[in-house]
């Protein structure tokens, strides 16, 4: 009788636990009253998420809501590679930068209590941020128009690493020595995730607990959101929680992330438990409709130009329809979470593999919307499945260095081999391009797409790299011809009093070298004059500055989300 009842218990929690589609209602988990999808809609989802289906590498969980209830959660891969821990919707990630529109929501909580407003000057809160000679708002850190220059660009410029413990104090510490802002507030939108930290600090001074302890108590308790927290201790044991990796080779290694910093990122959840907050949008239980509201107005520039970001949110339209939404990407950790108001429609994705594509839930949400999309695509797939052949002189007009849109001074080098174009991009070995049309190629694996425009006029030439929705521009740059004397100019030793960190410049096996005491070596390739490109996570773009004799007194550094930060030649 006994071995009778293990048995049992044994199977219904192997069901529970390792059933791979769980459709729930929100407002009553246990009732029988549900909403499941057709079996053709579990299909294209199965097949839409194909690359998650690896029972031995890193996974995702999935969640749709409908109409005010979970009507689909799925779940493929690992949690925990090292033990086979598989993901479940019940498996706890951390949701990275999905995590600021809750920082938003608390701020606005508070202003709901009239305890502080939207048009404060942070530094009626946190009067260590510098006088910069302009007033930054807690809108304009909740939209990224502050200007603030980014936390982790910072760090990593500092010489620390991303799997660094990083605390909340120590980006408070960092934030205080800046000297300059990117750009005057409002005046310009650029990514900034030190705004967020130092609105959870608003959040933690103005309520006198600290930014996890206030969400708990003033959101996720309220909306029984109970395997939801602020994860603001690294060393915190948090049950059921997933794992991040990134490919290495034929398997996978661990991406570690150790943040104790909360705001910006670090809030851990599960597609069940955001379920509920999605839910709470079009039926508040916690906020009003007018917070809600204000969170998902797009954001107007000091010129008046609207922007997509929000407030903690990007608001955009999708084939026609409105979509409200935002990604996160920390360590292995890639997540999304959109929502389509007028369609009472929110789709949730947590992946734990770095190479994950997010984008494939807005194709879920696609499955639903079906009758109601108004617009495709404006790009046709081209059709990769036969290489052609082009002539050597077609392919070589193609070759050369890019520079990347978004991020000056990371390149992408073109070149031929043999009757092949190859692509190497910051850190990777060069990766075969097959000719699929006279200008779209694609990578032996047919998992990125790179297409070439051709200089016109006075526009360099182009190139666009699509892997699954994410699509990177670059410009051509001609090189200048540097000889080895105006090369040997640019030796010396750097120093950043904003950072309190240096650089050595040396001349080495015929090639400019940098040299920092944390990190790995790395070599500059010549741009401009006075223009070199560097390490894309450390010293992106470095342009030097001299006095009026023509000597050198040091150089502006341009990476990741920082503009221009000075270092100075101290010897």
């Amino acid at each position: 009788m006994a071995m009778t009842r293990y048995y049992l218990t044994s199977v219904l929690l192997c069901t529970l636990l390792f059933c791979p589609f769980t459709p729930l209602d929100a407002k009553n988990r246990n009732s029988d009253s549900r909403k499941t999808p057709d079996s053709g809609k579990i299909a294209a989802i199965d097949s839409i998420m194909q690359m998650y289906n690896n029972p031995n590498g890193p996974g995702a969980a999935l969640a749709v809501i409908e109409n005010g209830e979970i009507v689909l959660t799925r779940s493929w891969g690992l949690a925990n590679l090292e033990y086979d821990i598989p993901v479940t919707p019940s498996t706890v990630f951390h949701i990275a930068s999905v995590s600021k529109q809750f920082t938003v929501f608390a701020i606005m909580l508070l202003q709901e209590q009239g305890k502080l407003s939207l048009d404060d000057d942070i530094r009626k809160h946190i009067p260590e941020v510098p006088d910069f000679g302009h007033t930054i708002t807690l809108r304009h850190l909740a939209s990224h128009t502050g200007g603030l220059r980014d936390q982790w660009s910072l760090l990593t410029m500092s010489g620390w690493r991303m799997d660094d413990v990083i605390t909340t104090a120590q980006v408070m510490k960092l934030t205080s020595r800046q000297k300059e802002l990117n750009f005057a507030p409002g005046e310009e939108y650029f990514y900034s995730n030190t705004g967020f930290t130092l609105l959870a600090e608003v959040v933690a001074r103005v309520s006198e607990k600290s930014f996890a302890e206030f969400c708990n108590e003033n959101i996720f308790e309220p909306l029984q959101m109970h395997n939801t927290l602020f994860y603001d201790d690294h060393q915190k044991i948090v049950k059921n929680r997933a794992y991040s990796y990134q490919p290495h080779g034929e398997g996978y290694k661990k991406s570690n992330l150790n943040y104790a910093t909360v705001g910006a990122t670090s809030l851990f959840t599960t597609v069940e438990d955001l379920s509920l907050w999605a839910m709470n949008f079009q039926d508040p239980k916690v906020g009003t409709p007018e917070i809600f509201r204000i969170m998902s107005t797009p954001t107007a520039l000091n010129n008046g130009e609207e922007i997509e970001g929000a407030l903690g949110q990007f608001v955009r339209n999708h084939k026609g329809l409105l979509l409200i939404d935002h990604g996160g990407a920390d360590a292995g950790f890639r997540t999304y979470f959109g929502r389509f108001p007028e369609e009472d429609l929110a789709v949730i994705l947590f992946t734990n593999m770095s190479n994950a594509d997010i984008g494939l839930a807005r194709d879920v949400a696609d499955l639903f919307l079906a009758d109601k999309i108004t617009e495709t695509d404006k790009e046709d797939q081209p059709d990769l499945s036969e290489e052609i052949t082009l002539p050597i002189e077609a392919l070589d007009a193609f070759t050369g260095l890019y520079e990347n849109n978004d991020l000056p001074g990371m390149l992408y080098r073109v070149t031929r081999k043999e009757k092949r174009l190859q692509l190497a991009s910051p850190g990777q070995r060069p990766s075969a391009l097959l000719a699929v049309t006279p200008v779209i190629f694609t990578t032996e694996d047919k998992t990125q797409i790179i297409e070439f425009a051709a200089a016109k006029n006075e526009n360099p030439a182009m190139l666009s790299m699509k892997t699954g929705s994410r699509v990177t521009k670059a410009t051509a740059i001609t090189p200048y011809e540097f000889t080895t004397e105006e090369l040997k100019q640019y030796e010396g030793t750097y120093y950043s009093p904003e950072l309190s960190t240096w650089y050595d410049i040396v001349w080495k096996n015929e090639e400019l070298r940098v040299k920092h005491y944390r990190l790995p070596n790395f070599s500059l390739t010549p741009m401009t004059l006075d223009t070199l490109a560097g390490n894309f996570r450390n010293l992106a773009r470095i342009s030097f500055e001299r006095d009026e004799k023509g000597n050198i007194t040091g150089f502006r550094s341009t990476s990741g989300r920082v503009q221009n930060l000075w270092f100075e030649k101290v010897r």
